[in-house]
């Protein structure tokens, strides 16, 4: 006898990349691994002003609905960060994380069928907000080690049906910031082709001596670009998810609706304690610590154990590069370091629709505290000494 038929499922979910990081992390788990594959900030450190006006706003009673678009407050002082000219009133919408700002700006634009171009290495959640709209993400690779795009690869990703690329900068996982160069190329195809750029900039905090260009700033593009920012990697406030997205008046308007539609609003007390900090602090809207000095140490650890790293020009990710002479794809080079060294980094292969593409690299965050990362070197240097050590 047959058993009962299981429910229908919309066919778009069979296309969303899982989190594919959760058998590593359910590894690293069993084995009390130190966790350097995700963006999780152990630095800078969260603001005590910040959390005392959460404290505050939520004992003096802000605890119902915030305006859709979110607090004008903190809209009027994130738009003062921001490049060039932002109207707070029309550009401007506080959302739930940058995740919500992303998938409202795809959702906003894109159609079934429709193409969106996305650079790869990529962060997952680009692909998903695609799919989930049922657009069709074409996929154009950056390579090592300075991880550009071929303009010549780029334009043949677009055509007819193209509604949007997304970019990263800062990247994830890469760490590349996109240069006058690139952006010219990728302002020249939008307007050939009336398409938009979605760029996420939550890691424009975080530079190492090459300036940051945003969208806003691009001829051609402030008008077809929306703008992704965040406070979880700046402000160490991930839990909060407090995110923005920033676009021109006629693009707002719809992704407001979509933003209704998805969340009706990011949390209200929250909104207000960012408001209030920024009101007290001048200098609240840069990170307290730069990352530096946490990007050279971790690459310098990295280098010790045998892999090659060249240093990101911004965000809180290094790509580390796993020499032929190891003889381990990614995969199975990070699954070692967990069992061996107890340090949990990112296969390269997550980051790619062909896993052989990232099968040479590894991913790790560096946003951490010195005390993590006395830890972690530590661990790394028992690996690099012990019997299954690398052999160069």
């Amino acid at each position: 006898m047959n058993g009962p038929v299981p429910p229908r499922t919309a066919s778009r979910v069979r296309g969303l990349i899982s989190g594919r990081l959760l058998e590593l992390l359910g590894e690293a788990a069993r084995s009390a691994a130190v966790d350097l594959a995700l963006g999780v900030p152990g630095a800078p450190e969260t603001s005590p002003l910040l959390l005392d006006q959460a404290c505050g706003a939520l004992r003096s009673g802000h605890n119902q609905y915030e305006a859709l678009a979110g607090n004008r407050e903190l809209r009027r002082w994130i738009a003062d960060t921001l490049p060039g000219d932002t109207d707070p009133d029309t550009e401007l919408t506080i959302t739930v994380g940058a995740t919500e700002a992303l998938t409202a700006a795809v959702l906003a634009v894109v159609d079934p069928g429709d193409e969106v171009v996305i650079f790869e290495p990529y962060y997952e959640n680009f692909v998903n907000a695609v799919v989930l709209a049922g657009g069709v993400p074409r996929f154009v690779r950056t390579r090592p080690d300075d991880w550009r795009f071929d303009p010549a690869e780029l334009r043949a990703a677009f055509g007819p049906r193209t509604r949007a690329v997304i970019v990263s900068t800062p990247n994830n996982p890469t760490g590349h910031m996109l240069d006058e160069s690139e952006w010219s190329e990728i302002a020249a195809l939008c307007g050939k082709w009336n398409a938009v750029v979605i760029s996420d900039e939550i890691y424009s905090g975080f530079t190492f001596g090459k300036p940051h260009i945003s969208v806003t700033e691009v001829p051609g593009l402030r008008d077809r670009g929306f703008l992704v920012g965040s406070l979880s990697k700046s402000h160490s406030v991930s839990g909060w998810r407090l995110g923005y997205l920033r676009a021109s008046a006629g693009l707002t308007g719809i992704a407001r609706q979509v933003h209704a539609t998805l969340c009706a609003g990011a949390p209200g007390p929250l909104q207000e304690a960012v408001a209030k900090a920024a009101a007290q602090d001048p200098g609240f809207a840069k990170p307290s610590d730069d990352l530096r000095s946490q990007r050279d140490r971790v690459t310098g650890l990295l280098e010790k154990i045998g892999l090659e790293c060249r240093p990101p020009d911004g965000g809180c990710y290094v790509m580390a590069r796993i020499p032929p002479a190891v003889g381990e794809s990614s995969d199975v080079f990070a699954h070692r370091l967990v069992r061996e060294a107890g340090v949990l980094v990112a296969p390269g292969t997550l980051f790619h629709t062909d896993p052989a593409a990232g099968a040479d690299h590894v991913r790790a965050a560096f946003n951490r505290s010195p005390d993590f990362l006395d830890e972690v070197a530590a661990r790394l240097a028992s690996f690099r000494t012990g019997a299954s050590a690398i052999r160069l």
